[in-house]
């Protein structure tokens, strides 16, 4: 079934104005003559015009001569009042009020918008409106003929414009780059291989370029939630949509009196020791971002200054009679469930909601076992930086650490502060810029004791005189048997590679004989 065509545009006031009389054929008018295109033979036109005398009497003249060129379009015209057609906010909300009321019949009708007449201001309005599918429409912009002789054809020209990028591949092109760019941005170029992470840093990235909603990152501590936050205000630092700075704040440290000051300011006077007045960090952030890490530590009092703040984007700083405001983006971080806060009445339910329309969940550092290897990289490259000496790993030493950092051992309850700070303390101690073996080994006992946990291989190699290399094998084997079931488990695991090659493997004899040499046995092992 074919569809209907339809357009709506403005009446050109000066433009369909255009000729007197019989002279009027021969001059290019762009309501006629966008009537007048045979690849868009129009079924009907809404004309939209003033509502002075003058224009509807304009409008009725041009309905006529369409009837002459296009006896098949009907036409409608829709008088619209605007006290000033260059003001955007009138405008765009005069333009968003038709289209919320027209009747679209996208099953049977396709739409046009013709953007060549009315102001500058409504021909953006009308581009905003039609991007953001509140007009099902694609634009048409009609022109003179290109000929400037008096055989030109006065209909001139019409030139379709889709919004769907996806047709236009290079521009399409070019914005996932910036999209890869933006997502690059927010991971620090680090190339992380955690594919619920990577899904959420591609969200996290449309959201910010598209929203000015506040954010909430849900994540233990060290997972990177202060760090993302930064990296979203350079984000949106980067595309103009921000020109205020980064204002951090950790709300487990405000307490009292001090915390109203600290965040919203106070007068002089407001309480003892108050001798001059104080902005407050919400009035820092103006234009910028606020950061305010783990918020379900604020006190009630706080809680409902602050929705005051995001919603109407000004408060009263402590002790002060007169408001001030402040116009920010918020991202708010939090370890706890704010829901069960909300549950046990600790959190306001209406703040709840008003930061929970984006909630972001940051996974820690033993959910994202994949990323610790790039990260490496990263925290290396940063130590070379800061401290202007490369550091790197030996090849056999970094394959241990590996292996140590993906093991169910390793807890990693810092998350990522606590791998930066491991690979710190390795590239400092590291002799010649070589983090060997034996400085991996010393680090992996170090994070073993500050996890609480006791070193399940030493006594076992007490009194034994082992190569560093037999003293490193042995304790990756050792640490796979106590975590497998069973010895053939064990042995599948540690000869994974090699038990290919045989037609019979024997995984359980061949570890069997192995600890053997060092005088162990299975049982020794697992008691």
């Amino acid at each position: 079934m074919t569809k209907s065509l339809v357009a709506i545009g403005f009446l050109g006031t000066t433009l369909d104005r255009n000729g007197k009389g019989a002279a009027r054929w021969n001059k290019w008018r762009p309501t006629i003559g966008l009537c007048q295109q045979p690849d868009l033979p129009l079924d009907r036109l809404e004309l939209i015009h003033g509502p002075s005398a003058r224009d509807l009497g304009l409008a009725e003249r041009i309905r006529a001569d369409i009837q002459q060129v296009s006896p098949g379009t009907e036409v409608r015209l829709h008088p619209l009042a605007l006290r000033n057609p260059w003001d955007f906010e009138e405008v765009y909300g005069a333009l968003h009020d038709f289209a919320s009321a027209y009747s679209f019949d996208t099953e049977h009708e396709d739409y046009l918008v013709h953007i060549t007449t009315g102001t500058h201001v409504a021909q953006i309005c009308w581009f905003l409106l039609t991007e953001a599918r509140y007009l099902p429409a694609r634009l048409v912009q009609t022109s003179p003929s290109r000929k400037h002789d008096e055989n030109s054809d006065p209909a001139g020209i019409a030139t379709l414009i889709d919004l769907d990028l996806s047709r236009y591949d290079p521009i399409a092109s070019r914005f996932r780059r910036e999209q890869v760019e933006g997502q690059s941005l927010l991971k620090s170029g680090i190339a992380t291989r955690n594919p619920d992470f990577n899904r959420t840093i591609e969200q996290i990235e449309r959201v910010a370029l598209r929203s000015k909603a506040p954010m909430l990152l849900v994540g233990p501590t060290g997972a990177g939630k202060s760090f993302l936050a930064r990296r979203v205000h350079e984000l949106k630092r980067g595309r103009h949509q921000l020109g205020g700075r980064f204002i951090e704040v950790n709300c487990a440290t405000l307490r009292g009196d001090g915390a109203m000051s600290t965040l919203f300011g106070h007068a002089k006077g407001a309480f003892t020791g108050a001798q001059n007045a104080r902005d407050g960090l919400l009035r820092a952030a103006d234009g910028g971002m606020l950061f305010l890490d783990e918020i379900g530590e604020l006190g009630a009092d706080e809680q409902a200054m602050l929705l005051k703040a995001i919603e109407e984007k000004r408060f009263f700083p402590l002790g002060a009679d007169r408001e001030v405001e402040s116009d920010f983006q918020l991202i708010a971080g939090t370890h706890r469930d704010l829901r069960a806060k909300v549950a046990d009445g600790s959190f306001r339910e209406d703040l709840f909601a008003r930061i929970n329309l984006w909630t972001f969940a940051l996974p820690g550092l033993a959910q994202r076992r994949e990323d610790i290897e790039p990260n490496l990289d990263f925290e290396l490259q940063r130590h070379a930086r800061e401290q202007g000496r490369q550091v790197r790993f030996n090849l056999e030493a970094k394959r241990r650490y590996l292996a140590f950092a993906h093991a169910s051992e390793a807890r990693w309850a810092g998350n990522f502060r606590e791998l930066s700070a491991s690979i710190t303390r390795m590239a400092t101690l590291a002799d010649s810029g070589r983090i060997d073996e034996a400085l991996v080994e010393e680090e992996i006992e170090r994070l073993r004791y500050a996890w609480g946990l006791e070193s399940a291989t030493e006594p076992l190699l007490d009194g034994r005189e082992l190569d560093l290399f037999d003293q490193v094998q042995l304790r990756a084997v050792i640490d796979a048997c106590r975590r497998a079931p069973s010895l053939s488990e064990a042995g599948r695991q540690l000869f994974a590679v090699s038990r290919q090659d045989k037609a019979n493997p024997n995984d359980a004899d061949r570890l069997r004989k192995y600890l053997a040499r060092f005088g162990l046995d299975w049982q020794q092992l697992k008691s």
